[in-house]
């Protein structure tokens, strides 16, 4: 009987792999549930094969669990769905670039979900000092030595308010290893600090690094903004207003791209009180301040100028809407800016913790491709 019961709450567990969650912990096993499917499903397998010996609802029990085992495994079917297009869907979106793919592996391999990542060292530096307050970065150098590599400036998340430069540092790690100089920034948050105080810092960071290119061996016609959640809001807006000559991308990982929109139809009140966040940062509800609203939106900005973008959400992600990335999606195929976007049926907010889960395998290859395809080769 307890087995049976086991069964039933796993399989409820598996339906956040196609459902959203309704409330603040159930995203947060969401993203377990999506990103270490093997996990969960080899949890699965034991509770259903080790009470073979229970007479009361074997089969009924049995049968259940192998049909939840299958929905847990569902991530690993879908990347392989999603994996097949996306190497001609960049190559369509970045045209030329056929010679940008990684050669040493596919979009997405089972085996890959067994890899870990190398901690490359990191060290802090403080980029800039205003009279009350002064940030740092945590600077991973390209492994790669005797070059001046291409920088990418990595904004964090956590609702403007919160995060740190340390926040999903596997990513930097695998950069650097690649080849990238990675910059992963603090900022000024809210409630304290509102728009535009983080774009200023990211331009302040920008010029931290031009000014000290020579000993970091940084290429200072080569950087990219690479931001997450918030940080994404931060990364695009200042991809599109501040005219740095050696930006040459910007990557946005589920960021709210329209804040007007977004404060008009705010997330679940179970999960997170979006317009409470949003009104901390910008400084009002909209009501009030509808053209701050205006000015941090960073779809706004978007012209025929504007740097290539790569766009990666999860279809079920539930703090900030698939919408926003389809209306920056729209205005950059409007103003035929390069772009691609990568989409993830089963993923949530933040799923890329795993780097080598389903959704992190992925957005890291279209990562790896992108950077390749905008960074010209390093100067000498």
């Amino acid at each position: 009987m307890i087995r049976f019961y086991l069964i039933v709450i796993f399989f409820l567990i598996s339906l956040l792999s196609f459902l959203k969650a309704p409330a603040y912990y159930l995203w947060l096993l969401a993203i377990g549930v999506t990103e270490f499917p093997l996990l969960f499903a080899g949890i699965t397998l034991f509770i259903t094969a080790t009470g073979f010996w229970v007479q009361k609802y074997q089969l009924a029990g049995t049968i259940l669990g192998i049909v939840t085992m299958a929905i847990f495994l569902s991530p690993i079917v879908r990347a392989y769905w999603v994996a097949k297009d996306v190497k001609e869907d960049m190559t369509h979106a970045f045209p030329g670039s056929e010679t940008a793919f990684p050669a040493s592996r596919p979009p997405f391999s089972f085996l890959n979900l067994f890899k870990s990542t190398k901690d490359i060292a990191y060290h802090t530096l403080t980029y800039v000092k205003y009279n009350d307050t002064s940030l740092a970065l945590d600077f991973y150098p390209a492994q790669i030595a005797g070059k001046t590599r291409p920088c990418i400036i990595v904004v964090h998340g956590g609702s403007w308010a919160g995060g740190d430069s340390k926040q999903l540092p596997e990513l930097n790690s695998d950069l650097a290893a690649k080849g990238y100089n990675v910059a992963a920034i603090n900022y000024r948050m809210a409630p304290k600090y509102q728009t535009p105080a983080p774009v200023e810092d990211v331009q302040a960071c920008i010029n931290y690094l031009k000014q000290h290119a020579a000993e970091l061996k940084i290429d200072t016609t080569n950087f990219v903004l690479l931001g997450r959640s918030a940080g994404a809001q931060i990364a695009l807006l200042a991809a599109y207003t501040i005219h740095e000559p050696g930006l040459k991308g910007v990557v946005d990982f589920y960021g709210p791209a329209d804040m007007v929109w977004g404060y008009s139809i705010p997330s679940n009140p179970l999960i997170m009180d979006s317009r409470k966040v949003m009104e901390d940062y910008i400084g009002g509800s909209y009501s009030k301040v509808p053209g701050k609203y205006i000015a941090c939106s960073p779809l706004e900005f978007v012209n025929k100028r504007s740097v290539p973008t790569l766009l990666i959400h999860g279809t079920n992600d539930v703090l900030v809407a698939p919408e926003h990335s389809r209306r920056l999606n729209l205005k950059l195929q409007q103003n035929d800016i390069k772009h691609y976007w990568l989409k993830l049926p089963w993923a949530t907010h933040g799923f890329d913790y795993n780097l080598n889960g389903p959704g992190g395998e992925l957005s890291t290859y279209a990562v790896e491709t992108f950077l390749k395809i905008v960074t010209s080769p390093p100067a000498p």
